[in-house]
């Protein structure tokens, strides 16, 4: 099946240098009473899987990873190395990888996806739902997947181009018109509770384009990148975690 053809987005060059303050970000979570627990939820022991963003891997979560454990919570890693592969079948990876954590835990499984990953899943949580507590993305472009910037959608181009030489047979790969089945579950109505965090000074992904309206819209300050380390995103992840 081919899609009909969608007419481009507005360029938009992002802020590319904005994303340097990663690394102040950074150092002011790990000073934060935040980060040491204090004056925020703790969980029960739920479990979270935790899902990285374009070219990245569970390294780049690390620090959330580690601080959930800290406050309460269960949390797991996806698997993912370095994502930068087809959507459909990293999203069968992830749902195999759902599948061991929701049945170990014996419970329904919080999603926090960042970026790319936030999309994965949304996705996962339309094909298996009753495996997904909730799900909370992290400045994703959850209207239209591919509203980035310029230089973003040039990785992406690069990365279609590598796609291509391993599956000549699916040129649509990494495109908004990709008929595989990841399309439609990205277009299905979010079933489990969906909590989209962003920022207005993202300078990966145009911020309008994390707004659904399917989704409650929490807004911090700070770069795309540095959500996974943003002080406020902690605080909005542990009140959002312990919600029934």
């Amino acid at each position: 099946m081919t899609l009909p053809e969608l007419p481009p987005p507005v360029r938009w060059w992002g802020h590319p240098l904005g994303e340097a303050r990663v690394h102040l970000e950074l150092a002011r979570l790990l000073v934060s009473d935040t980060w040491r627990g204090a004056g925020v939820p703790h969980g029960d022991g739920a479990p979270v899987l935790l899902v990285p963003g374009f070219l990245a891997g569970d390294l780049t979560l690390a620090a959330l990873h580690d601080w959930l454990r800290r406050v309460g919570h269960r949390s797991y890693r996806s698997g993912i190395t370095w994502n930068v592969d087809c959507s459909e079948a990293a999203v069968r990876r992830l749902d195999r990888r759902l599948a061991e954590v929701a049945d170990r835990a014996g419970e329904p499984v919080t999603l926090i996806g960042h970026s790319r990953g936030g999309l994965f899943a949304r996705a996962l949580a339309a094909r298996s739902p009753d495996r997904v507590r909730r799900v909370v993305t992290l400045g994703s472009p959850l209207a239209s997947q591919l509203d980035a910037s310029v230089l973003t959608l040039a990785a992406v181009g690069g990365a279609r181009v590598a796609q291509n030489l391993v599956r000549p047979h699916r040129p649509h790969c990494l495109t908004v018109r990709c008929p595989c089945p990841f399309s439609d579950d990205l277009r299905a109505p979010a079933a489990p509770p969906l909590v989209s965090i962003w920022s207005r000074q993202d300078g990966i992904v145009r911020p309008s384009a994390c707004r659904p309206d399917d989704a409650e819209a929490l807004e911090v300050r700070g770069s795309h990148i540095g959500l996974a380390v943003n002080v406020a995103v902690y605080r909005h992840l542990a009140e959002v975690l312990v919600r029934p």
